[in-house]
């Protein structure tokens, strides 16, 4: 379908795509009310049109390794094709689903599919808690620094962390809710991290312990950084391929590069910002966001932990798929400023900045 969109230039069309949007988004939260109605029919038509045309141009895109594991899967979804035996060692409901579509599809159809349930419920949950004023939070998740390459790259991860946000949209319904939560760790078992955090805050939900806790995981990985390593990899955290990821050397020229993030931690740390400003100084009570910061400081703590390793960033990813709903939540939700609707713009434009950046002058 994009097949004029040379290959080289795919990832930076879709980036500046998603500027235009985010200019466009910027200068809306300038000019207009967050109620008018003019402001309401533009973000909700340019909200659709975006998750559209995202879902169709992550799912369409050419089979090539320049976008990491899509050539990888490929070769699983042929052997599948072709009759072989679903491979129950690890990630069942993946491996299930896989075989399902692997005799019936394409691979570009099957690739299309698999963007829908990564991308969908982005919007699914955007639309939940925050109703006509979805596009702030989705644009935020279609715009984050991990959004590209879970979508292309670690695809089963990308769409397990996804059933994990569709089960969030059904908070009022536990028995739904659970079950999405199973499907997701079926497909990727380090779901069980944010499985587990979201089942601990319905027992404990202060976020200061939680953040004491995220603050002192930092310490303790700098000092005793291997030990964290050493100790999950044997508890076989998830099974022996997730424990190899802690251990195993990273290839020569892969983004998993070895030695403590601080960049990293950097970004991780504006979710935590955002929770302590609006929870401390704002005075922001809402058990809710409360269930969602603390599940963030759980998974991104035990990330910390394991900074050192050389695959470190396949953990990380199990707490930023929820930073765009934990930076964009409170100002969805209560007004705290004179001009929010600007100072949100501001913040959506920042957090856009950083994956920009981070393409056109960290990784060039």
């Amino acid at each position: 379908m994009f097949d004029f969109v040379p290959i080289e230039d795919y990832y930076r069309l879709y980036i500046n795509t998603c500027l235009i949007v985010v200019v466009m988004t910027f200068f809306h939260t300038r000019i207009l009310s967050i109620t008018d109605s003019r402001n309401i029919g533009f973000i909700n038509i340019i909200g659709f049109l975006m998750m559209v045309f995202t879902i169709l141009y992550v799912g369409q895109r050419p089979i090539s390794s320049i976008f990491g594991d899509t050539v990888n899967y490929l070769v699983s979804f042929n052997n599948y094709k072709y009759g072989l035996p679903i491979d129950t060692k690890d990630d069942i409901g993946w491996h299930v689903f896989m075989k399902f579509f692997a005799p019936n599809v394409s691979i570009h159809t099957f690739y299309t599919f698999v963007s829908f349930l990564y991308i969908y419920p982005m919007y699914r949950i955007s639309k939940f808690y925050f109703g006509n004023l979805w596009h702030y939070a989705f644009l935020m998740f279609i715009v984050s620094f991990s959004f590209w390459s879970y979508g292309v790259n670690g695809i089963r991860n990308g769409v397990a962390c996804s059933f994990f946000l569709w089960g969030l949209s059904f908070r009022n319904k536990k028995t739904i809710m659970g079950l999405f939560f199973i499907i997701a760790i079926l497909f990727h078992k380090t779901l069980y991290l944010p499985v587990l955090a979201y089942v601990i805050t319905y027992l404990y939900n202060n976020p200061k312990s939680f953040f004491i806790g995220w603050l002192a995981c930092i310490p303790l990985s700098l000092l005793f950084g291997g030990i964290w390593i050493i100790l999950f990899a044997n508890l076989g955290f998830g099974d022996d391929r997730l424990s190899s990821y802690l251990t195993s050397q990273a290839e020569t020229g892969t983004f998993s590069r070895s030695g403590f993030r601080w960049d990293f931690l950097f970004h991780s740390a504006f979710a935590v910002f955002a929770g302590w400003y609006f929870i401390f100084k704002k005075k922001f009570k809402d058990p809710v966001y409360f269930q969602l910061l603390n599940t963030y400081l759980i998974c991104n703590g035990f990330w910390i932990l394991v900074i050192n390793a050389n695959y470190s960033n396949r953990f990380a990813y199990l707490s930023w798929f929820m930073m765009a709903i934990v930076i964009i939540y409170p100002f969805l939700k209560k007004n705290f400023f004179k001009n929010q609707h600007a100072i949100m713009g501001n913040v959506i434009m920042a957090y856009f900045g950083f994956t920009y950046i981070m393409y056109y002058v960290y990784y060039n």
